[in-house]
């Protein structure tokens, strides 16, 4: 089992995917399976680690003479090696099970919190008396849960799959982490938890929608990506700016004036609108695509390495397999090539993640 795959490798994650999540994914099908080992290969291996792992037409052609072995054996070995490193189906399950129930916990405990405050209901609370404002036990622990759990996804990032948006999550963990610390130490955190709330309100939706996409219930996951999709727009690019931008950026300045940690707060609060954007269209491609191909397709986010081995056909070896057909070796029948690939391939696998901008991480497709 690659538990290092898994973007939150805790405790907790250990210990649901022990004690509930395999009991549900053996119930609902997924199976508990080995992972296949390619042919140890010491050359092979070389190139695969150092240089690239999806060689080209010339490279194969090299290898292939100075191991002296088929070009198509030696694709097939890149292929298997590419899918030796994914995470099995078990694991995200896992994984998603374990945010599933964090974003879910944590929304139903910041809603109980803020239904009680005065500025959930009157955003000019916010400033009323700032900076001289207390900080309750229960929005203490509201901030550090959140914080917590930011930090874990900015170092396992660096571990994982890597992915196509590597660096827009890495920006979106930087302003996160920095929104949530730079608030709390400005003493922001009655506006601070009306941001998390506002991103915790979809994420528990995507992680539900991967669920039923890996358990293959293929209509649930179109039904839970539908929500989520709306969901998202509405609360990132109607009461995100409509909300929250408006209090921190004309309620404060009418209230308190602007300072210098304003100028910087408000900065990195227009960085995360423009994150929603990005990812707003992003979701929309999916929408769009799901709605011509009758399901959920992948998302353009996703793994350099997909998670299904259709997509580890690379465009460029597709001259190759049409030259070296005639070897007879049958290791890439029935993979999706040449433009169909290319589409799919452009896809990914991740669309979400929100606390002050989360990015969704739609695996929902893989």
């Amino acid at each position: 089992m690659y538990l290092h795959h898994g973007s939150d490798f805790t405790l907790p994650f250990l210990c649901s995917l022990r004690f509930i999540a395999k009991p549900c994914a053996l119930h609902v099908g997924i199976e508990d399976s080995v992972l296949y080992r390619v042919e140890s290969n010491d050359t092979l291996e070389k190139v695969f680690i150092s240089i690239t792992k999806y060689p080209d037409e010339k490279r194969l052609e090299g290898l292939s003479k100075q191991l002296d072995w088929d070009v198509r054996k030696i694709q097939c070995w890149f292929r298997h090696r590419r899918n030796q490193d994914k995470p099995p189906t078990l694991t995200k399950f896992s994984e998603s099970m374990w945010r599933l129930t964090f974003y879910l916990c944590v929304f139903c405990y910041g809603i109980r919190f803020l239904w009680l405050t005065p500025w959930f209901w009157d955003t000019r609370q916010c400033w009323q008396n700032y900076p001289y404002q207390p900080l309750s036990r229960e929005l203490y622990y509201y901030y550090i849960m959140e914080l917590a759990f930011y930090w874990s996804l900015m170092f396992s990032q660096f571990i994982d799959v890597k992915r196509k948006d590597f660096l827009i999550m890495f920006v979106h963990h930087l302003a996160t982490i920095g929104l949530i610390t730079f608030s709390y130490i400005n003493n922001m955190v009655r506006v601070g938890t009306l941001v998390m709330c506002l991103h915790d309100s979809s994420d528990f939706l995507l992680e539900a929608a991967k669920l039923a996409n890996y358990a293959k219930y293929q209509r649930l996951c179109d039904t839970l990506f539908v929500i989520f999709s709306a969901v998202f727009m509405v609360t990132r690019l109607g009461i995100y700016p409509l909300w929250i931008l408006n209090t921190t950026l004309f309620e404060s300045w009418e209230m308190i004036g602007p300072y210098p940690s304003w100028w910087l707060f408000n900065g990195l609060l227009l960085v995360l609108q423009v994150l929603h954007v990005i990812w707003s269209y992003l979701i929309a491609r999916i929408a769009f695509k799901a709605l011509i191909r009758g399901k959920v397709s992948k998302d353009d986010r996703s793994d350099v390495e997909s998670s299904s081995e259709e997509e580890d056909e690379t465009t460029h070896t597709n001259n190759l397999s049409g030259r070296s057909s005639s070897n007879g070796a049958n290791c890439v029948n029935g993979h999706m090539t040449g433009s169909h690939w290319a589409e799919e391939h452009g896809t990914c696998k991740a669309v979400g993640n929100p606390l002050f901008g989360a990015s969704p991480h739609l695996q929902s497709c893989d």
